[in-house]
C-alpha cells in the first residue's frame, strides 16, 4: 500500500518552505550572533526573530499550513495526530519558574503540540506525541506510515516542532561542550559544534488512491523507515554504528530498494565530532556514490524537528529536481563522499534522511519521487 504526503507546513529561520527552500539554495544561512539572555553572552543562533519563540507561536500555523497545502477542510474528525517535540513547552515553563506566573499547568505538558494540533482540527482519533531526542520528527513520521500501512487510518497529520533557545537548554549543552562558538560546519574539518534552531515541520499522509480520488497533489512517497538504538550511552554514539547499520538496513528492506538506488541522503550532520564522524562512516559503507548534504548549516539544529525538516527539504528535491547543498561546508574532512557544495539539478527518485538523537537513537526513513 502507497503512503504518499499531500501536504508540508515548515518554518525555520530562513522562512516558511518555499523561503527556507529559495534561500537554501543561494546557500544563505539564518544563523547569525545574538544575546536573547542578559545572563549569556552574544552567540551563533538560527532565530526566526529578535526574540526567542514559543512553541504555541508554531503548532496552530504549521498544521494549518499543512492542511491548507493539502486541502483539506476541517474539521478533520477522524485524523490521527502524531506530532511530537523533544523539547515541549520547555520555553513556557522555565518562564513560568522564574517569574511566578500563573498559567494552567496542563498547557506545559510534553504533549502540547500533538493537543494542540489535534483541537485546532477537531479530530476524535488517536493522539500521538512521541519524544526521541534529535529523532522524533523521523519517528513521528514513521508511526503515521506504519499506521496507514496497517490500514488503522486514512489520514495522518504528522512532524515535529521544538523552540530550544531557553537559558535552561543553552546553559546545558554548553556544559557538554557541544555548542559551536562561531557557526555551524557540517563534516568539516573546521567544525566545533551544533547551533541551536527553531523550527518545525508538519506533513499530511494519506493512502495513495485516496488521494488521487480527491485530485490531491503529491510531494512524493514515504517507501520504508525504521528505527533502532543503541543501548550504548547517554549522549555519545555507540563507535561501531552496528544499529545504525540495522535502522538503514531495515528501511531499505522495507522500502524494496538496494542502497545503490538511494540517489540524495538528508544527512542528520550535527557539526559535533562524534556525530559526524559516525555518520560519514554509514554514508560511505551503504551510499558511496549517493549526493549527501546536511542543512543545518543553514537553519541550525532544530532537535527533534530537524528530521521533519529533513523530509520536507527532500520532498522539495523531488519536485524541483534541484539538491540543497550543505551550507557551511567548506573543507570536507570526508572528501570520499559526494558532497552537495551548491545547489546541484540532478534527477533523483530516491532519497533518505537519517535522524540521530541522544541516547542511541538511530532513525532513516526512504522516499520516493512519483
Amino acid at each position: 500500500m502507497s503512503v504518499v504526503v499531500t501536504g508540508i507546513g515548515c518554518q525555520t529561520a530562513l522562512g516558511d518552505l518555499d523561503e527556507t527552500w529559495r534561500r537554501l539554495l543561494l546557500g544563505q544561512s539564518g544563523i547569525k550572533n545574538h544575546q536573547p539572555f542578559p545572563s549569556f553572552p552574544f552567540s551563533p543562533l538560527a532565530m526566526m526573530a529578535r526574540e526567542p519563540r514559543a512553541l504555541s507561536d508554531l503548532v496552530i500555523p504549521l498544521v494549518q499550513a499543512a492542511c491548507i497545502d493539502a486541502q483539506l477542510t476541517l474539521p478533520l474528525r477522524d485524523c490521527v495526530v502524531i506530532v511530537g517535540s523533544s523539547r515541549g513547552n520547555q520555553a513556557r515553563l522555565e518562564q513560568v519558574l522564574s517569574k511566578s506566573m500563573e498559567i494552567n499547568w496542563l498547557d506545559l505538558l510534553p504533549n502540547y503540540a500533538a493537543i494542540a494540533a489535534a483541537q485546532y482540527i477537531g479530530t476524535t482519533g488517536e493522539v500521538h506525541s512521541p519524544m526521541a531526542a534529535c529523532s522524533t520528527g523521523l519517528m513521528a513520521i514513521n508511526q503515521g506510515f506504519q499506521l496507514l500501512q496497517a490500514n488503522l487510518c486514512d489520514r495522518v497529520i504528522v512532524g515535529a516542532i521544538d523552540t530550544p533557545i531557553t537559558p535552561l537548554t543553552l546553559a546545558g549543552f554548553e556544559r557538554m561542550g557541544a555548542l559551536a562558538k562561531t557557526g555551524c560546519y557540517p563534516f568539516d574539518r573546521r567544525r566545533e559544534g551544533f547551533v541551536l534552531g527553531e523550527g518545525g515541520a508538519v506533513l499530511v499522509l494519506e493512502r495513495s488512491l485516496q488521494a488521487q480520488a480527491r485530485g490531491a497533489k503529491i510531494y512524493g512517497k514515504i517507501l520504508g523507515a525504521s528505527a533502532t538504538a543503541d543501548a550504548f550511552h547517554l549522549s555519545a554514539p555507540e563507535p561501531t554504528g552496528n544499529m545504525a547499520s540495522i535502522a538503514i538496513q531495515r528501511c531499505l528492506v522495507q522500502s524494496q530498494r538496494k542502497a545503490s538506488d538511494v540517489d540524495y541522503v538528508h544527512a542528520h550532520g550535527t557539526a559535533t565530532q562524534l556525530n559526524d564522524a559516525r555518520e560519514a562512516q554509514l554514508i560511505q559503507k551503504f551510499f558511496p556514490t549517493a549526493a549527501v548534504s546536511s542543512s543545518k548549516g543553514a537553519i541550525g539544529h532544530t532537535l527533534g524537528a530537524s528530521g521533519a525538516i529533513g523530509v520536507a527539504l527532500c520532498l522539495k528535491a523531488f519536485r524541483t529536481q534541484t539538491l540543497p547543498p550543505s551550507v557551511g561546508l567548506r573543507q570536507p574532512d570526508y572528501p570520499q563522499i559526494d558532497w552537495v557544495r551548491s545547489a546541484r539539478y540532478q534527477k533523483s527518485e530516491t532519497a533518505l534522511c537519517l535522524s540521530f538523537g541522544f541516547g542511541g537513537q538511530n532513525a532513516a526513513i526512504a522516499l520516493g519521487r512519483v
